[in-house]
């Protein structure tokens, strides 16, 4: 998986189409990203302590990797991502104007 916690993507493709966030975490063994702002659902919270109320929380759940894009910063679109060679160490780049992340 080339997309890395704190990158900022767009969604592709579902109910989320066309929204972008920072990637939060990533769960690389199930191939899915939780992506703040997207794919929010709403879970009811038990009160914790005598006197406090419950409350519905809405929270960001994973959501599949294959519907997002990494979103360069200099194209300002969904764009794929490539390595370079720089020096010693891999450079990912961007297939589209090929700026280096």
């Amino acid at each position: 998986m080339k997309l890395k916690k704190g990158d900022n993507v767009i969604v592709m493709a579902g109910k989320d189409r066309g929204r972008s966030g920072k990637i939060l975490k990533v769960l690389p063994t199930e191939g899915r990203l939780v992506i703040d702002g997207v794919n929010l659902l709403k879970r009811r919270t038990k009160p914790k302590k005598a006197g406090e109320k419950g409350q519905v929380v809405q929270v960001a759940y994973p959501i599949t990797a294959a519907k997002v894009m990494f979103k360069c910063s200099r194209c300002n679109r969904g764009v794929r991502l490539g390595y370079r060679l720089g020096g010693k160490s891999k450079v990912r780049v961007c297939r589209r104007c090929g700026s280096e992340i």
